[in-house]
């Protein structure tokens, strides 16, 4: 008999009432707003500076990832598990899995094996309704920008050719990216071209994880910007009057939403933006709870270390005040013999030649690790196809770097598989030699902070900017934003802007073809290569191959 699936561990686990959950971080159960049985939804309330302060924060991280990703939900929380059986009260924070990606190719985003947040059907699909209100929040907007327009009554004069504002939906949607609405007569409004991002590419998204209360959210929203008017005049969501009504929608999805793990243990999923065209990471409100309630957080960043990471310490702890003390990169041997020049067909197939040229990638990430002032331990995400020799070579070369790689079991054996990772983070925490330190001052100029990031975290020669990303920079210079921190817009398949460079690339340039702007949520988004807002669907989309019985149980959903 084979490994059991995802689904099938899920549903064979008996989970513990979500009052159980609460409980064990002393969480009174009349503050818990309860979504049935085992969801809950945390009042803000809840979250103590003081707390915060002698919490640990833990980021996990990974190598430049395959197509399939290399497991840092699923080794996040299994170090979650580790770190509770050697007597560490510690919960896990992540971020919400996107539809988009769960009826596509790469599936939910709830771990796996023996390593998962449940109850996971639930997490993988409309779980309380958080990206429903994010999705509403946004296209109010939309409407509202569009009745404007139409009416003559309180009308701000908007061109609707400056309009850079979309609508959204979380799904996979090819046919959405490019439209135009307003047809059929007057009645149905100004004919314009339009288009929708997914819903984890909304501002609203942005600026839900980057608010520090209610207010702040408001603030936020009322600064979305908008267009301009004829007369050259930026226009803001708060000219629509918008943030209160916005606010509105997002009443109960600024609420973090708790959980549990396979084992028992709690998890807080909040929020779920990309990392490859936004900042990639839960909440600042998500982590800022599960640091009030618990010894330890772990928390993880969306792709590899110079995407999520690079973001969530650059934009999401200096905004939010939040200062790591350890980092874990996840590695596969999978992984390393990509790099190493594997194809899709060799990556099971064992090579210490393989694995020992794609380490460049890794070392590469572990530099880029120690830049910020911490210190990082490897995870080896294990996989029945490693070979002892690949691993004691990672295992070596990591030594000689002054770096500890652990194999790490999670996805086959839950806590029992990560009590030795989880013990040597505590040890990097406990020695004291972890500094975090942002990598720029959010006050140098723009091109000064992207080119930073190109050189020092990817390796670039330079940057090269095309005259559109020119006239970009002096529109974000006149609204003022020059002060903003940059959230890179790159594929996650290469340190480089061109994803056929794997490993470590050397001799490049990257180059800025555009730039946009999140005004409310606070960043400048440069736009490296030919990024995607609205993904499409593959050939076959996983959604062929789920099912749902006469009992409603699920199949095929991972």
């Amino acid at each position: 008999m084979g490994f059991p699936s995802d689904i099938e561990i899920a549903q064979n686990t008996k989970l513990k009432h979500i009052t159980s959950i609460s409980s064990y971080l002393n969480i009174n159960e009349d503050d818990i707003e309860m979504y049935g049985k085992y969801k809950a939804k945390l009042p803000l309330s809840l979250i103590s500076q003081e707390n915060i302060n002698k919490s640990n924060l833990i980021l996990v991280t990974a190598l430049t990832p395959t197509p399939a990703g290399e497991g840092k939900t699923t080794t996040s929380i299994g170090l979650t598990e580790g770190l509770n059986k050697i007597g560490k009260k510690t919960t896990v924070v992540l971020r919400e899995p996107s539809l988009g990606p769960v009826f596509g190719i790469k599936g939910g985003a709830a771990g796996g094996g023996y390593a998962q947040v449940v109850p996971m059907e639930d997490i993988n699909l409309h779980f309380t309704g958080d990206f429903s209100a994010i999705e509403k929040a946004n296209n109010l907007l939309s409407a509202l920008i569009d009745n404007n327009i139409q009416n003559k009554t309180n009308n701000l004069n908007i061109d609707p050719r400056t309009i850079v504002w979309k609508r959204v939906m979380d799904m996979n949607d090819r046919a959405l990216r490019d439209i135009v609405i307003g047809l059929g007569g007057t009645g149905n409004g100004i004919p314009r071209q339009d288009g929708f991002n997914i819903t984890p590419a909304s501002e609203v998204m942005a600026i839900l994880c980057m608010s520090e209360n209610f207010e702040d959210l408001k603030n936020k929203l009322g600064n979305i910007f908008v267009g301009f008017t004829f007369d050259k005049k930026p226009v803001y969501a708060r000219d629509l009057k918008a943030e209160n009504a916005m606010a509105i929608l997002l009443k109960d999805a600024i609420k973090p939403n708790l959980v549990q793990t396979l084992e028992g243990n709690p998890a807080i999923i909040h929020g779920g933006p990309f990392a490859n065209i936004a900042q990639g990471t839960n909440t600042i409100l998500a982590t800022k709870m599960g640091l009030s309630l618990s010894e330890y957080v772990v928390t993880e960043a969306g792709f590899g270390a110079d995407l999520g990471a690079e973001k969530f310490l650059d934009i999401k702890c200096v905004s939010g005040g939040l200062k790591p003390k350890a980092l874990v990169l996840v590695a596969t041997i999978r992984a390393l013999r990509h790099h190493g020049g594997a194809t899709k067909e060799q990556y099971n197939d064992a090579s210490v030649e393989r694995v020992s040229n794609g380490f460049a990638n890794l070392e590469k990430h572990i530099e880029n690790c120690k830049k910020f002032g911490l210190n990082p331990v490897v995870a080896i995400n294990a996989f029945p196809t490693d070979s002892a020799e690949e691993v004691k070579l990672i295992q070596d070369r990591c030594a000689d770097l002054g770096v500890k790689a652990i194999v790490a079991e999670g996805f086959a054996k839950g806590g029992d598989g990560m009590t030795n990772i989880a013990q040597a983070v505590v040890e990097e925490i406990e020695s004291g030699k972890n500094n975090f330190k942002p990598l720029y001052d959010w006050k140098l100029p723009i091109k000064e902070k992207i080119e930073i990031i190109a050189k020092n975290i990817y390796g670039a020669d330079g940057v090269e900017y095309s005259k559109k990303a020119l006239t970009d920079l002096k529109k974000i210079d006149s609204l003022g934003m020059s002060d903003f921190p940059v959230c890179m817009a790159k594929t996650q398949k290469s340190f480089s802007d061109n994803e056929s460079l794997i490993g470590r690339p050397t001799g490049f340039t990257v180059s800025v073809r555009e730039f946009e702007f999140a005004s409310g949520a606070g960043f400048i988004i440069p736009i490296l290569g030919n990024m995607m807002r609205m993904p499409g669907l593959p050939a076959i989309p996983a959604s062929e191959g789920m099912s749902i019985d006469n009992d409603g149980k699920i199949s095929g959903l991972s």
